[in-house]
């Protein structure tokens, strides 16, 4: 899934049909697609998200917070972005609201037709572990101390520190909540 701004501009399912205008420009004929006049122009996902009915948005939880359940109500539509006013490929637009219904996120994705909402929830807050992932890295073990002058030698620190990142995770779920700092084990 990928996050886009609140100004993409798309349309419901299918976009317009196109047609070829051919013209002449500096003595050659030269064509270019358009969309005919009289189609319905693209319009911005946020005003979609704005008139799509409460019975259509579900309620659920991403995580658990320190002050409780973080929870959001999610929707999904099949729509055709548009990229300089012309159809460009159909996508899932997955929208993602707060619960006082003020705050949107947007995602596409080209996920398949059968893909349920529940995936898209999922995904939706998977970026939030692999964010934290970096940053305990970077804090805890070194990921952004490296100094390779080749691909081969940053892919290697890169993918040590980040299975170490792993183990050191296993061993604090093992021993629990016992210790107060994240990793007692690197000191």
């Amino acid at each position: 899934m990928r996050n886009v701004g609140s100004n993409t501009l798309c349309w419901l399912e299918e976009g317009p049909a196109t047609e070829i205008k051919s013209y002449r420009f500096r003595g050659k004929s030269r064509s270019k697609r358009i969309v005919p006049q009289g189609e319905k122009k693209p319009s911005r996902v946020d005003h979609l998200a704005r008139k799509i009915h409460d019975s259509f948005w579900y309620r659920r939880t991403v995580s658990e917070g320190t002050k409780g359940p973080i929870d959001y109500e999610f929707t999904k539509r099949r729509v055709t972005l548009s990229k300089e006013g012309l159809p460009t490929r159909t996508v899932w637009l997955v929208v993602r609201r707060s619960i006082d219904k003020k705050d949107h996120s947007f995602f596409t994705s080209n996920a398949p037709l059968s893909t349920r909402l529940v995936t898209f929830v999922w995904l939706s807050g998977i970026r939030w572990a692999i964010e934290q992932c970096f940053g305990e890295t970077k804090s805890e073990l070194g990921m952004d101390q490296y100094e390779v002058r080749k691909y081969p030698a940053w892919n290697h620190h890169i993918l040590t520190t980040m299975l170490a990142h792993f183990f050191l995770w296993h061993v604090r779920i093992r021993l629990g909540k016992k210790s107060t700092s994240h990793y007692s084990l690197a000191a």
